[in-house]
């Protein structure tokens, strides 16, 4: 929850303790470790058929949210010259389903993994608990996210049997960004555009979206070399081929038919959280280090008591020795 120097002042202050940061900083790395492993350990077996045990009772609907957030490192990324790299952030929710009107659906319990590994081990780590949750119990379930390319290639690998959706906010910021290319960026006339695709969006209406994307894109002229990431012309070139890549995971309406959640509001709050305890200005992590403590930021912040099961049941005893 806190820094390592605000722990050892806390634990001082209860217990009479004369522990300072760095004492602090090396238990909950240890500790973090041991997750991490169990971690490791819980995705070979699963690839090997011995999954998790799945919940007692089988979610009505299961919803599986991929994002991602910043963490500092040490070292500069020779190519960029930046010390900010991507964590990955699961959020795994049982939902009660709408009714398709007036009765939106309910959030019930959500739980949290965060990692540093890249996308294909972030994507096996999201399968084991997935399987955990009950995606095979499930009576409905989903996958929910931005249009990222490594989300595609996760819901491919592990999540292909399941609807892909883009979260609704989400495209209607790549309209509002498209709108402001195609009329100025403050224009008037740049909001009622992006109202109209924004409508057309929320109603299905995909192929208008493109159909409009498409004839203002015509009329700035393709992309040229120089032209900047922000050029309009570049801008609504790449909204373009993004509402076509995804059009198929746009159907809005049917989605809302059937009580389904269409933004990922859960997994952008998560990647919050754990910012809150790794991303600072001040904060400069080694990769070790900072994967034992989304582990355990990730087992605080889940809702079903894993983090007090795993201290009563003495699980950082067994996995320390």
């Amino acid at each position: 929850m806190q820094s390592f120097d605000n722990a050892a002042r806390a634990i001082n202050l209860d217990w009479g303790a004369t522990y300072d940061g760095k004492q602090m900083q090396r238990i909950a790395e240890a500790l973090g470790q041991t997750l991490v492993r169990r971690r490791h350990l819980e995705m070979q077996a699963c690839e090997c058929g011995r999954r998790p045990r799945g919940p007692a009772n089988a979610p009505a609907l299961l919803v599986i949210e991929m994002d991602g957030g910043r963490v500092q490192g040490r070292r500069k990324n020779a190519e960029t010259g930046s010390r900010w790299r991507e964590d990955k952030v699961l959020a795994i929710s049982s939902f009660v389903p709408g009714d398709g009107g007036e009765r939106a659906p309910e959030k019930l319990m959500t739980t949290h993994l965060a990692t540093m590994r890249g996308a294909d081990g972030f994507g096996r780590l999201a399968r084991v608990e997935a399987e955990r949750r009950g995606i095979r119990q499930a009576e409905q379930a989903i996958q929910l996210g931005d249009g990222a390319a490594w989300i595609d290639t996760q819901h491919e690998e592990h999540f292909f049997r399941i609807p892909r959706i883009v979260d609704y906010s989400h495209a209607a910021e790549h309209l509002h960004e498209s709108a402001k290319a195609a009329c100025g960026a403050d224009e008037p006339a740049a909001e009622a555009l992006a109202d109209q695709m924004k409508s057309d969006l929320y109603e299905g209406r995909v192929e208008q979206v493109i159909a409009t994307l498409q004839t203002h894109a015509e009329r700035l002229g393709p992309p040229q070399e120089n032209d900047p990431v922000q050029h309009p012309r570049r801008v609504l070139a790449q909204d373009v081929g993004y509402f076509q890549k995804h059009q198929a995971h746009m159907d809005y309406p049917a989605y809302r038919a059937r009580g389904w959640p269409i933004g990922s509001g859960v997994v952008e709050a998560g990647v919050k959280l754990f910012g809150k305890r790794v991303k600072g200005s001040d904060q400069f992590w080694n990769e070790s280090g900072v994967e034992a403590i989304l582990a355990l930021r990730a087992l605080w912040l889940s809702e079903d008591a894993r983090w007090d099961n795993y201290w009563l049941c003495g699980a950082y005893r067994q996995e320390a020795a």
